[in-house]
């Protein structure tokens, strides 16, 4: 992608709003009001292309579940092995004697991913489970 160029924009907004930015802005560690704003149209966007169901995304789904309860991971497996250009890595962790969590990287179309994540989260045995989207960074020049 072409490097994009700055552009200004002017806004206006409640006296009490503004505050709550700028508190915002010293508390996150933004350099400016601009730069936090941006951040959140750049939030809002990865948010609205992952609903799109059609545009590429980054991501972790989060899994939580009981590895003694039966066939649990071999369930687990199967679903992620019937979407092998979905999932880039994996990280199994033991959380204690009984529970364990899997975080899968995953990249694609987000309606994919949403449609795994659900498989996965929905499969008897999950406690929780979570799909977190982000941007794959393409969209935005930095």
């Amino acid at each position: 992608m072409p490097k994009s160029t700055l552009q200004r924009l002017s806004i206006s907004m409640d006296a009490d709003l503004l505050a709550r930015l700028d508190s915002l802005v010293r508390v996150r560690g933004f350099a400016s009001r601009s730069q936090a704003v941006a951040d959140m149209v750049r939030t809002h966007l990865v948010e609205h292309y992952g609903r799109s169901g059609s545009h590429e995304i980054a991501g972790t789904i989060t899994l939580v579940y009981d590895h003694h309860r039966r066939n649990i991971q071999r369930l687990l497996t199967t679903i992620q092995h019937d979407h092998p250009g979905s999932i880039v890595a994996a990280l199994h962790v033991h959380l204690d004697h009984h529970n364990c969590m899997e975080v899968l990287a995953i990249r694609g179309l987000s309606g994919a991913a949403r449609k795994l994540a659900d498989r996965l989260i929905a499969t008897r045995g999950v406690k929780h489970g979570r799909l977190t989207l982000t941007t794959t960074g393409r969209e935005f020049a930095k």
